[in-house]
């Protein structure tokens, strides 16, 4: 009984100590189509998942599973505009919806009378992993 709790209890620790296998493995290059939204006004100021408080001046984002600190581009498949942004909480959680913008960087893409617009989005800079 004795060894078999060790054993369980080494086995977590491991398990515990070795990072899953995720999107933090994502590279340059990575793209992925869907439809953008962007923040509501009542989410300024608050904390994001990353612990930041948004900020809808900022170029900012949130993708379900990119690293935090992640740079993407973003173009809209309509008009071919593009933005870049910094993924720094986690959302959208709406079928379809692959990205929530700051309204800073909805502006600057050309989507607030719209609210939702088809985007490709690609990985410029993964998140640099600190140590």
């Amino acid at each position: 009984m004795r060894r078999s709790t060790l054993a369980v209890g080494v086995l977590a620790l491991v398990l515990l100590a070795v990072p899953p296998a995720t999107s933090a493995d994502v590279s340059s290059g990575y793209t992925e189509a869907g439809i953008a939204s962007y923040y509501h006004d009542r989410f300024q100021g608050r904390k994001t998942a990353s612990g930041e408080r948004f900020d809808q001046r900022e170029f900012s984002a949130a993708h379900r599973s990119l690293p935090f600190g992640t740079t993407v581009r973003v173009t809209r498949n309509d008009t071919g505009q593009s933005i870049v942004v910094r993924i720094n909480d986690r959302g959208p959680f709406r079928r379809g919806r692959i990205i929530d913008l700051s309204r800073e960087a909805a502006r600057e893409l050309g989507m607030l009378e719209r609210g939702l617009v088809r985007v490709t989005i690609e990985v410029i800079s993964p998140a640099v992993r600190k140590a």
